[in-house]
């Protein structure tokens, strides 16, 4: 440790303070600060805790899925330290981490539950080694850092390498499923996985293709028949312990069927129909991923819990670990069905007695599903790219978004860096635009303040969902999501 880490949290503290008052630095400044500082701190305190970390990454879902794990962790009676904001590099965890130590460094936890980029995942993999590891999707998303999507794969390689206990992945996708040959002796691998009468709401990114070359080469065909190119080839869906890839890899939780915030689940040869508070089906998805690794962990606290008269000798922690793991399936879906949306993905907040949902969008799969999961149709949509580092340079995905389905309803209000660009694209599928303003603040009066008590849909790119939020916190009720308002 370096001879100044017992002052670590205080400094720490001090930094957040100051950030904090003076809007300057945003949510991850204390952490920059404190890793040049104290570089252990970190793994320090983590390695404080009982049940060590599990760790989230992939391309879509990694925010609102760490929300699901800790919370479903927390009601079945574990202390959870998690990052919340989705600041989800090291220097968002060392944030995170200073707002919960007090001033001798001690965090009050069982269990970590921390987001991770899929870059960032590696370096933080080489200060603290994950007992869990949940790793969702590969997709196509911010080109400019990562490049094509088996780099990416790579990258989320080296987390499942170093993971102590257990990782759990997405048997439908191909290379997630893969990276179970690079589990390590010893470590355990778990599935989450869909029905196969739900495969095709969820492409891989191979099965996708853009909208306009897909229609041109059509020619003539109807709309209704423009799908994923190659919808009806059986994905594959795991591997065996060679490496190969396989077809038949059974999963730990399975989603059976979904339906207006109703979710079908299979665990052990049961189904266990719930109703949820997510928005999206691609959520109920993300909640088959999180049910898998808490079973994961709760299969460790059952082979550790001690017997009820020792846990009522020994104290809280044995006990919290003893009824988290007598916790059955039902108290499991019990659990799922209580998370609400992580803030800006699903996040409604009311503005001039309309309902204005925040969607977050980022690469070309999850705009198509969240596309898909709100019907334009008696709604206003408003859609705001912006290109800053945290959205990725490289908007050319966009012209992998099969837009068609805003046809008849247009889109209000197009904002952002990006804006023109958003038109154009939009134009392409036949899309009606409204208006283009690329000032976030001045567009956003406009489009909340027209046609009062109609509910609105607004899409945007995570730095432009921040600028959004910011200026609704002006004239409605925000919640502070720990990045300010």
């Amino acid at each position: 440790m370096p001879w100044n880490s017992f002052a670590t949290p205080l400094i720490g503290k001090g930094v957040r303070w100051a950030a904090r008052v003076t809007k300057h630095g945003g949510s991850a400044f204390p952490g920059k600060v404190i890793e040049r500082l104290d570089p252990t701190f970190l793994a320090r305190t983590l390695g404080q805790l009982p049940l060590g970390v599990v760790l989230v990454s992939g391309t879509n879902g990694k925010t609102t899925t760490t929300r699901m794990v800790a919370s479903m962790l927390a009601d079945l009676g574990l202390k959870v330290f998690t990052n919340p904001t989705g600041s989800n590099f090291t220097r968002g965890v060392v944030s995170a981490l200073l707002t919960e130590v007090n001033l001798a460094g001690k965090l009050d936890a069982d269990i970590a539950v921390l987001e991770l980029d899929e870059a960032y995942a590696v370096h933080f993999v080489r200060q603290v080694k994950p007992r869990y590891a949940l790793l969702l999707n590969v997709m196509r998303d911010q080109l400019d850092r990562f490049g094509e999507i088996d780099t990416t794969a790579r990258l989320l390689s080296h987390v499942a390498e170093v993971t102590t206990g257990t990782v759990v992945l997405n048997r439908e996708d191909p290379r997630i499923a893969a990276l179970a040959s690079k589990v390590p002796i010893g470590t355990e691998v778990g599935y989450f996985g869909l029905a196969d009468e739900l495969k095709r709401y969820f492409p891989s990114d191979d099965d996708m293709a853009t909208t306009v070359s897909v229609e041109s080469n059509l020619a003539g065909e109807s709309e209704e028949s423009v799908g994923p190119a190659n919808e009806s080839q059986e994905p594959l869906t795991g591997v065996d312990k060679d490496g190969a890839l396989s077809k038949n890899i059974s999963a730990d939780v399975t989603l059976m069927a979904v339906g207006d915030h109703r979710a079908t689940f299979r665990m052990d040869d049961a189904d266990y129909a719930t109703g949820v508070k997510l928005e999206g089906v691609y959520n109920l998805y993300n909640a088959a991923a999180a049910l898998a690794v808490v079973r994961a962990v709760q299969k460790d606290a059952k082979n550790l819990a001690l017997s009820p008269q020792t846990t009522i000798r020994i104290g809280s922690l044995a006990a919290r670990e003893r009824a988290f793991a007598d916790a059955d399936n039902a108290k499991l879906i019990a659990a799922v069905s209580q998370v609400t949306p992580a803030f800006g993905r699903g996040e409604i907040i009311e503005v001039n007695g309309s309902p204005v949902e925040l969607l977050l969008v980022k690469n070309p799969m999850g705009f198509r599903l969240s596309l898909a999961s709100f019907d334009p149709a008696g709604a206003d949509t408003m859609i705001v790219i912006n290109d800053e580092y945290a959205d990725g340079r490289d908007m050319s995905w966009l012209w992998d978004v099969d837009f068609t389905s805003l046809r008849s309803s247009g889109v209000a209000m197009v904002s952002g860096v990006r804006a023109w660009d958003m038109a154009l694209r939009l134009g392409y599928d036949q899309v009606p635009v409204d208006a283009t303003d690329t000032s976030i603040e001045s567009a956003l009066a406009a489009f909340v303040g027209g046609n009062p008590g109609k509910p609105k849909h607004i899409y945007c790119t995570y730095t432009s969902m921040l600028k959004v939020r910011s200026a609704l916190a002006q004239v409605a009720n925000v919640a502070d999501a720990g990045v300010g308002k």
